[in-house]
């Protein structure tokens, strides 16, 4: 069987994670990446076809270079569609212009004949972000009917297919996230992250971590942080990642925690964190924080996992379904600082934490085993299987 892997070029631990899967399944893969996704062990072998048709994606080039290389790319994706005899087309995800994908590129894949099958890690993204408007979800209801296959991460978002853009649930298959194994361990210690951040021996840590947008609620962990630190003394919490295209965001969040005086007790670096520094934040934190206004799943929990780390989230779209309480972690109600800061609270007072370097080795065999990518070889193969 032959497979065309249309990544939209980002997401390098599931991408990379699916295709290691499906290589493992004895299935051809022709892998349209990046730059980004390039790993010289597995584009070497012999079952993978690596067609570079993004290239370059950094984001600080200028404006005039994005719009000419996008344009390149989709007349790279457009003559590739037509020549490769590839059959069976699996988008992980959309490229930069979502509503020309969703239509005109789906309805061009059907007219050569092609099968299409799509990984959606979110059912709505622009209803999550609180911007849906009438074109999002017309285009969102063509994509859906014209796609012969939908794999989903949980029953919720399968309910939401079938309720809200009349999906057939044939055609829908839940699959776990996957596990982040494709970050870079070594042997670092706790105490080594620590000192390579400049934390005080002693400081309780909590990490934020991944891209800063408004949907993501930081701004309730901010103001948590006071009572946190009446509470529990000598509290450090560190923010990492980029801020998306929403800096005045960011600016009242920076505006909180100088109103609150935490200066002292927020490290935050907004920047791209680069795989290979990814887990001196993690190593470094007592738990992993998702105060999350809405949602549909977190790739960051599952990194966490990987770690042994656990996470406090707020208790929205199906993370009840993936933390179990006081062995993986802790949930709350969202949009709500104090009971926030109560469920930290408990969380330091509790035996996952005391005795965090065994439960630490129960949460990753937990995580390996329940977001296994075998497993999730198994039900995309079943799904192929319907279509060539």
């Amino acid at each position: 069987m032959k497979v065309s892997l249309l990544t939209g070029g980002g997401d390098r631990p599931y991408a990379l994670g699916l295709l290691s899967c499906l290589l493992s399944k004895d299935i051809h893969v022709d892998f349209i990446g990046s730059d980004e996704l390039f790993d010289r062990n597995l584009m070497n072998h012999p079952k993978v076809f690596f067609l570079n048709l993004r290239g370059d994606q950094r984001p600080d080039a200028s404006r005039w270079n994005k719009i000419i290389r996008v344009a390149k790319y989709y007349r790279k994706l457009i003559e590739y569609a037509y020549k490769t005899d590839s059959g069976l087309f699996h988008i992980i995800w959309l490229n930069k212009f979502i509503y020309f994908d969703r239509v005109v590129m789906n309805y061009y894949y059907k007219v050569l004949g092609k099968k299409i099958v799509h990984t959606a890690h979110n059912i709505d993204q622009q209803e999550r972000d609180g911007k849906s408007d009438i074109l999002n979800r017309f285009t969102l209801r063509i994509m859906y009917n014209l796609l012969d296959h939908i794999f989903v991460h949980t029953k919720k978002m399968k309910g939401q297919l079938v309720e809200q853009f009349g999906v057939d649930e044939k055609k829908i298959s839940v699959i776990p996230f996957g596990i982040n194994d494709t970050i870079p361990t070594t042997h670092l210690t706790k105490i080594q992250a620590r000192q390579k951040l400049e934390i005080r021996d002693g400081e309780k840590v909590l990490l934020f971590f991944g891209n800063i947008a408004p949907y993501k609620g930081l701004e309730y962990l901010v103001l948590a942080m006071p009572i946190l630190k009446e509470k529990l003394g000598h509290i450090k919490l560190i923010i990492a990642g980029r801020v998306k295209n929403c800096n005045s965001y960011w600016e009242k969040n920076q505006e909180m925690i100088v109103k609150n005086k935490l200066e002292d007790c927020v490290l935050a670096r907004t920047e791209f964190i680069p795989d290979e520094d990814v887990e001196i934040y993690f190593k470094a934190a007592d738990a992993l924080i998702l105060p999350y206004r809405s949602i549909y799943q977190s790739g960051v929990l599952f990194l966490s996992y990987n770690f042994g780390l656990p996470v406090i989230a707020t208790d929205v779209g199906s993370l009840r379904e993936d933390i179990i309480e006081g062995e993986t972690g802790y949930l709350c109600p969202p949009e709500d600082p104090n009971s926030l800061a109560l469920s930290i609270i408990n969380y330091y007072e509790s035996r996952l934490y005391k005795e965090i370097e065994t439960n630490k080795y129960k949460i990753k065999n937990f995580a390996k085993e329940k977001y296994s990518w075998s497993k999730i070889g198994d039900i995309t193969i079943s799904a192929y299987n319907m279509y060539v």
